[in-house]
């Protein structure tokens, strides 16, 4: 652990306590399951233009759902598609009204994703929730903010399924443990926050969705990435990444930073910003056959809850995020402290993780004052960006064109122990060599 961690273990033992509490308190559980196919039903579009429409709805929501958490990826049938019948009238469709919560898991899984990621004896199956991200949009559709928790995050873990309650787990087993609605379950009873929508990934949809765009680009900098553990080799400077060397980068821990897992969280913000920033390009948005691509490798890749599993519904989040400013959306880690019991394990920062948690529920935009962690550097080479008045960083690039202003409201200054970026500002890898 870092000492930006280390220093925080004398509170290891309020934050316990307070776990505990939580866990006592947890709310009713979510239905939360996976549909059986992660696909879209079929749903007919009477013109070419309509079809494309629906694309651009699912590449959004990809993106800052879905794919916006591409960080390993999904369980593939590509023998799936969509059904065009031109006798039939699109439906008339609105942006979906208020907030929205969505929790991606990325499964760590080997079954089914061919030899390239080699074998690993407790993750056949389902596999566990090697990544696991939480989409809040606000109720006014003006700021979205991306919490990812860590996998070594030590968590009270609900009743799941057959499964007892547990005092304290793993967070990355209640995948394994007990499907996606465990890991909806978790989370709702870590922060009371109610969660109506999950998708599920595994390695093999990042390879497909950073193809459909024809690669991401990532900036590599400090000695550059060497990962025996992943076969990523990557020299300081510009990248463009698709395939398996996207996978990889996402997967890479030991090649950034100090080498754990919350590095490894940061350096895949480096991607998802980047990844943000590509699809709204006009390369991107004004292409119908990367938009095609990118939808056609969602359809196939993600699994998603009964609630997300349709063309309306991913139609109308879509509307509601289409305008979002690039500056509006927050990448954030979960904050934590050292466990006390294990210093290869984190245990949440209570008072940290309590005033995010409750800006995602007052409908709050956040402003990062913790920098964007151990796993990236911005563009100029500082690991802590200094905020200006307004919430945003001086590295922050200009906003996507055309996009809804940016609220008026003051946003809640995170902690220092709250680290990430805004899909606007420009970072690199922090390459461990």
């Amino acid at each position: 652990m870092t000492d930006r961690h280390s220093r925080r273990a004398d509170d290891a033992s309020r934050a316990t306590s307070a776990r505990h509490t939580r866990a006592a308190a947890r709310g009713e559980r979510s239905p939360g399951g996976i549909a059986r196919h992660g696909r879209l039903r079929s749903h007919p579009w009477a013109t070419f233009g309509k079809v494309v429409a629906s694309v651009v709805a699912v590449a959004v929501v990809s993106v800052l759902g879905i794919a916006g958490v591409a960080a390993v990826n999904l369980v593939s049938d590509t023998k799936q598609s969509i059904h065009l019948d031109g006798s039939q009238k699109v439906p008339d469709i609105a942006a979906l009204k208020g907030g929205v919560n969505i929790l991606v898991a990325a499964s760590d899984t080997r079954s089914g994703q061919g030899g390239a990621w080699g074998t690993l004896d407790d993750s056949s199956g389902v596999g566990n929730n090697d990544v696991t991200m939480l989409l809040h949009l606000s109720a006014d559709h003006t700021h979205a903010i991306v919490v990812s928790f860590p996998r070594d995050l030590m968590v009270p873990v609900p009743e799941c399924g057959d499964n007892d309650a547990r005092e304290l787990a793993q967070f990355n087993t209640t995948l394994s443990e007990g499907g996606m609605s465990c890991v909806v379950d978790t989370v709702e009873s870590l922060t009371g926050i109610t969660i109506p929508f999950a998708g599920l990934i595994t390695f093999q949809g990042v390879v497909a969705m950073s193809n459909a765009v024809g690669g991401v680009p990532v900036c590599v900098g400090g000695d550059g990435i060497d990962d025996p553990d992943t076969s990523l080799t990557l020299s300081p400077g510009e990248h463009t990444l698709q395939g398996q060397d996207a996978a990889e980068f996402l997967r890479t821990r030991h090649g950034v930073g100090d080498g754990s897992d919350l590095a490894r969280i940061s350096n895949q913000q480096v991607f998802l910003s980047s990844l943000v920033r590509t699809i709204f390009s006009d390369g991107t948005l004004s292409n119908p056959v990367k938009l095609w691509g990118l939808a056609k490798a969602t359809v196939s890749n993600v699994q998603l809850s009964d609630s997300l599993n349709s063309v309306t519904t991913l139609y109308q989040i879509a509307l509601a995020m289409k305008d979002l400013d690039w500056n509006d959306i927050t990448f954030v880690q979960y904050p934590t402290v050292e466990d006390p019991d294990d210093p290869n394990r984190v245990i949440p920062d209570d008072d940290e993780a309590q005033t995010l948690v409750d800006a995602i529920k007052n409908d709050q935009n956040v402003q990062l004052t913790g920098g964007t962690g151990d796993g990236s550097v911005t563009a100029d080479g500082q690991s802590t960006p200094q905020p200006s008045a307004s919430g945003v960083s001086p590295s922050d690039k200009a906003a996507k064109p055309g996009s809804t202003p940016a609220p008026t409201s003051t946003p809640v200054q995170l902690g220092d122990n709250v680290h990430g970026q805004t899909a606007a500002t420009q970072t690199c890898s922090n390459g461990a060599g």
